[in-house]
């Protein structure tokens, strides 16, 4: 193990970034660049943020997230999810060291009644999934070493996501209606910086799998209507009030944005090629929960 290792995480307030920085640590320095050291949208400063560090390792856990916002500022998003990959996958390249790229199930249209693998053409239904098939598209065109980790419903007990926003929302209001057509794998951005540890120790062991693209989600599948009744009965145990839910369709609540109905992602590849799996949702829900207090 090389207690040296430098590793260069873009990003630090996003949900994954939070969870690898509380995970990597023992593996060697952590160099966590926020937007005001490292601002995607500027390549010059990619570059020699890089050159400067010369890290063994970029993990790129920074991304234009917004789904929605997205879809009126594409300039900004395709500089962040799209062009700045590229460049960071350049970089990493010129010095020989792997690149870890998060992307995401929205480079997917939903239209196929099974799960995705990795083999299945994508097809974005909007711009954010646009722009991070762009970035993927940048990474594989430069080659190098590199994993780009698809996963879907990301949420913690940090920032912007369901979770959190479910957890207010059921407490304040006596009735909510949650979409109930869309399945997929909410994922603990927990899990998913357990499962980055676990892929940079094959790597460091001299036993990686084949770079490439990979899914990784939690194992299991639910609705947003399933993923809330899960938060709901979690408060109630507490002792809590929790309002009613009610399923409904997406076409009962437009958003600016469309969203793929089926979400889910086959994650056998990256089990069989990196021996890393991730938990059941509920279970990794359980103890996300449980680290809240």
């Amino acid at each position: 193990m090389n207690s040296h290792l430098k590793i260069l995480i873009s990003g630090q307030h996003g949900q994954v970034s939070r969870e690898l920085q509380q995970r990597l640590p023992s593996l060697g320095e952590l160099i966590v660049l926020g937007r005001e050291q490292l601002d995607l949208a500027n390549p010059d400063q990619i570059r020699q943020q890089v050159r400067t560090h010369r890290p063994d390792l970029i993990i790129n856990a920074a991304a234009h997230t917004a789904v929605d916002q997205a879809e009126s500022e594409p300039e900004l998003a395709f500089a962040i999810n799209a062009i700045a990959p590229g460049i960071l996958a350049e970089e990493a390249k010129t010095l020989g060291i792997p690149l870890i790229h998060y992307s995401t199930d929205y480079v997917f249209d939903g239209s196929k009644p099974a799960p995705y693998t990795e083999a299945d053409t994508p097809n974005p239904l909007g711009v954010y999934g646009q722009s991070k098939l762009a970035g993927e598209q940048a990474i594989t065109a430069v080659g190098g070493d590199y994993l780009i980790l698809r996963t879907s419903w990301v949420y913690s007990s940090h920032g912007k996501n369901f979770l959190l926003t479910m957890q207010r929302l059921l407490q304040e209001k006596p009735h909510l209606r949650i979409v109930a057509d869309q399945i997929g794998a909410p994922t603990w951005a927990g899990s998913i910086a357990n499962s980055t540890r676990a892929l940079i120790e094959r790597w460091q062991a001299g036993e990686p799998g084949p770079w490439g693209v990979y899914h990784l989600t939690a194992r299991g599948e639910t609705s947003w209507f399933g993923f809330a009744e899960a938060i709901g009965e979690y408060l109630r145990k507490q002792g809590k009030a929790c309002a009613e839910l009610e399923p409904i369709p997406s076409s009962a609540y437009p958003t600016p944005a469309k969203r793929p109905l089926n979400s889910r992602l086959d994650c056998s590849r990256l089990q069989q090629q990196w021996h890393v799996s991730q938990p059941a949702w509920h279970d990794a829900l359980r103890e996300c929960l449980a680290q809240q207090h």
